[in-house]
């Protein structure tokens, strides 16, 4: 698919203010160690930004994720298309297509290490709020 340099460029900025609407919905409800994972230059991968972050307790991991949800949805008008693991919430994933959402519990995150996974994009970390 070819798309002209504009359409590109407008996507490119729905994509920054998708993620930041994200990340004011993870430090809403706490939500630490925030990572942005740029994959755009990657060719073969399923979206454009990969946004971890993590909760202290699965109860944290789920209002983290409902607080997501309800940013974007406010802000954008957008739904994920897909949400799992709010059954047990010690990884919810969420996808917004372009964007997937990654809130997990600390070990769970150590042990899947989604920042190592994609090395050659390039990470964003985002300091924690006071």
């Amino acid at each position: 698919m070819h798309v002209d340099l504009y359409t590109y460029l407008y996507i490119m900025e729905q994509t920054e203010t998708l993620v930041r609407s994200i990340i004011r919905g993870i430090q809403e409800k706490k939500g630490s160690k925030i990572a942005v994972a740029d994959l755009s230059g990657i060719n073969g991968t399923i979206c454009r930004n990969f946004v971890i972050c993590q909760g202290n307790s699965p109860a944290q991991v789920e209002a983290i994720a409902e607080s997501v949800g309800d940013m974007v949805r406010k802000e954008l008008h957008e739904k994920p298309a897909h949400v799992v693991g709010m059954e047990n919430a010690q990884w919810v994933a969420m996808d917004y297509t372009d964007v997937l959402v990654h809130v997990f519990l600390p070990d769970v995150r150590t042990y899947y290490d989604l920042e190592h996974l994609w090395e050659d994009a390039p990470l964003t970390q985002i300091p924690d709020l006071d």
